[in-house]
């Protein structure tokens, strides 16, 4: 008898690179917490998004990545700069004004469930089981989270604050969705940088209230605005747009689940918010639902009937 072995078909450089975004993107909700109270959610989004403007274009200038030939790529792109950079940043911004960042993290993190119906719905990537599966765990794992982190013992605003979080996991769904066939035709760093540019012509009108803000602005505010725009959105938006590129939206968007453990343990870290104990039971359960989302079945091994 003879056997067919199956090949690992795990894409190591889109895992690296997704690892690398979940990580940034996790310290951005330390980081917008940390500033919450200093700048007001436009103006800080404009902040941020001007210094990852400044930062693309020069890596822009440098690798000289080609760019979009059919008009409908530029308008998923710009499309894709609204609702996700433009519109995402400024709602997450309000949100974390009223709720802590391990909580804002979780609800975001609804996102992934809302990227693998999108994807399913309008790009045809179905929904496999295994995704459903996982994805189901994940969403458990993050509400157990959340109500350790106390979403229902928060202020009076806190229930407004959810609301703006559940807003900004819908922009981020959307926003990958968007942006995933244009992947296919145009490099991953193009997508990044004009729609991050799109984003922050989107926040102009809010330019006044950062200038207004800066003359007062303290300098560790002003180190958070800078790493923002560096880290956790020029490289980390372009380290998602590349792995995009090689995986599907939905399983993609599974390991975005692991940014709310990471979240609440850098909040924990920096900013002296205690984690309690449910909140590790629900990280393992985030964890968990990653892994199961991003298997695939192996194919079963066949026999073969030797010819006599």
């Amino acid at each position: 008898m003879g056997m067919q072995d199956s090949r690992a078909d795990t894409d190591w450089l889109a895992l690296g690179a997704a690892l690398l975004t979940v990580v940034l993107w996790a310290s951005a909700f330390v980081g917008i917490r940390a500033v919450a109270d200093d700048l007001a959610p436009g103006p800080f989004a404009f902040g941020r998004l001007l210094v990852a403007s400044m930062a693309l274009g020069v890596i822009f200038a440098i690798r000289r990545p080609r760019l979009p030939t059919r008009p409908r790529d530029w308008g998923l792109i710009a499309a894709s700069g609204v609702v996700w950079f433009g519109a995402y940043f400024v709602v997450l911004n309000a949100g974390e004004q009223l709720v802590d960042a391990g909580t804002a993290a979780m609800l975001v993190n609804v996102g992934p469930i809302l990227i693998a119906i999108f994807a399913g719905l309008f790009l045809a990537e179905g929904f496999p089981p295994r995704l459903i599966l996982g994805s189901a765990i994940a969403f458990a794992g993050t509400v157990t989270i959340g109500v350790a982190t106390g979403i229902g013992s928060t202020e009076a605003a806190a229930p407004l604050g959810v609301a703006l979080c559940l807003g900004a996991a819908v922009s981020y769904a959307a926003g990958v969705t968007i942006q995933k066939p244009v992947l296919a035709r145009v490099p991953a760093l193009t997508v990044t940088a004009v729609a991050c540019w799109v984003g922050t012509v989107v926040t102009i009108p809010f330019a006044p209230g950062l200038v207004d803000a800066a003359a007062g602005m303290r300098t560790d505010t002003l180190a958070w605005v800078v790493y923002l725009g560096v880290f956790p959105t020029a490289i980390a938006f372009t380290t998602w747009a590349f792995a995009l590129n090689r995986t599907s939206a939905g399983r993609l968007g599974s390991t975005t689940y692991l940014v709310s453990p990471i979240a609440i343990l850098m909040a924990w870290l920096l900013l002296t918010e205690v984690p309690p104990a449910l909140a590790l039971l629900g990280g393992v359960l985030a964890i968990g639902g990653v892994v199961v989302a991003r298997s695939r079945v192996r194919p079963a091994l066949r026999l073969r009937r030797r010819p006599a």
